[in-house]
């Protein structure tokens, strides 16, 4: 069994801790948290699950690590503090432990990832013997694995589009929702997430992948971004109340030109209502799905929708992400120490988990 820690007990963490327990391969060995309330509660009573685990959540970082886990899930959010997460994720490293994460968004295409956040990773390596992969949803599987995988079925292809398609109210992050979106802000506020370099800091990696994989060459990123107000005041269950007049929907692109064009591309739109911008792309059902279109011969449409946590979308966007990345570990746990990337790393079947509880 392949001892593992769970570092952060968010909407992330919850799912990794369910995920890391279930895993036929895997020990929950450790579960590190942030939040004084936390410390001592049982990893089950904070995960949702109606049985306890046996581990009790501590907040000794130092202790954790020096106990030698083999593997490291990082939860905590690279968002709002990328250097304080960047941080973690070495110090996890050197200990010599295979750590996954969803943070850092640079450092899911490592191989084009800024010296400052690429170098400190690599001496970890070097001096510690671990391994580092960073994945996810989307920027993730949703964009990486599964646009490759689809566009394997088709004899010709124009584009390849992969689109977020969500309402941010069962998201659950107010300051990520509110101030790095804009969501509920006057609509001359500017959103940080929608910064121009921003989208392609965050989703380019993506794209580079794709066109690394699909053996075409990159004229170069662009990106596109359209804003639209609330008509009318809304009322969200998980985060109050948005005003009409800002900002209730967003649509962007990330485009990866080839020979002119726009031949992969990254699309998000995003709502704090289903009410706003009801003329863009809608999902099938409910609040959010991920959906890959191979425009070519033939035409290929995959939608994927994945609910958690009491049916919620958002929960099992998250819970997927982890999957792909707990189920990571233990092959990253055979492999040589290193620095990975989602086209490195296999997406393999769920063995041993049939019928499992």
């Amino acid at each position: 069994m392949i001892a593992t820690v769970v570092w952060g007990t968010g909407n992330v963490g919850r799912a990794a801790i369910r995920a890391v327990e279930a895993h036929p391969a895997l020990k929950l060995t450790a579960v590190l948290v942030h939040d004084p309330a936390k410390v001592g509660r049982d990893a089950g009573a904070l995960a949702g699950l109606d049985v306890e685990l046996g581990v009790a959540a501590t907040d000794d970082v130092e202790a954790v690590l020096a106990a030698g886990p083999r593997a490291v899930v990082y939860a905590g959010s690279g968002d709002t503090r990328p250097m304080e997460a960047l941080a973690d994720l070495v110090r996890a490293v050197e200990s010599g432990a295979v750590v996954v994460t969803p943070s850092l968004y640079p450092l899911y295409d490592h191989r084009n990832a800024p010296a400052e956040l690429r170098d400190p990773v690599l001496a970890a390596i070097k001096a510690g013997g671990g391994s580092l992969f960073v994945s996810g949803v989307d920027p993730g599987w949703g964009n990486d694995v599964l646009p490759l995988l689809i566009s394997g079925l088709a004899s010709t292809i124009d584009v390849i589009r992969c689109q977020e398609i969500f309402d941010y109210s069962t998201y659950e992050q107010p300051d990520s929702v509110r101030y790095l979106v804009g969501m509920g802000q006057p609509m001359d506020y500017q959103p940080p997430m929608l910064y121009p370099t921003v989208p392609t800091m965050v989703w380019g990696g993506q794209i580079r992948l794709m066109a690394r994989e699909l053996g075409v060459e990159l004229d170069e990123i662009r990106e596109t971004v359209q804003r639209r107000p609330l008509e009318t005041t809304v009322t969200t269950r998980t985060m109050g109340e948005f005003e009409a007049g800002t900002q209730g929907a967003v649509r962007f692109e990330v485009q990866g030109i080839v020979d002119g064009a726009a031949r992969i591309v990254i699309e998000h739109v995003t709502r704090i209502h289903p009410s706003a911008a009801p003329d863009w792309p809608l999902p099938p059902s409910g609040d959010g799905a991920h959906r890959v279109i191979i425009e070519g011969r033939p035409r290929i449409e995959v939608t994927v929708e994945a609910t958690d946590e009491s049916e919620n979308r958002s929960a099992g966007g998250n819970a997927t992400a982890v999957g792909r990345l707990v189920n990571a570990i233990d092959w990253l746990a055979a492999a040589e120490p290193g620095l990975y990337d989602a086209l490195d790393v296999p997406l393999r079947p769920a063995i041993g988990k049939l019928n499992r509880p």
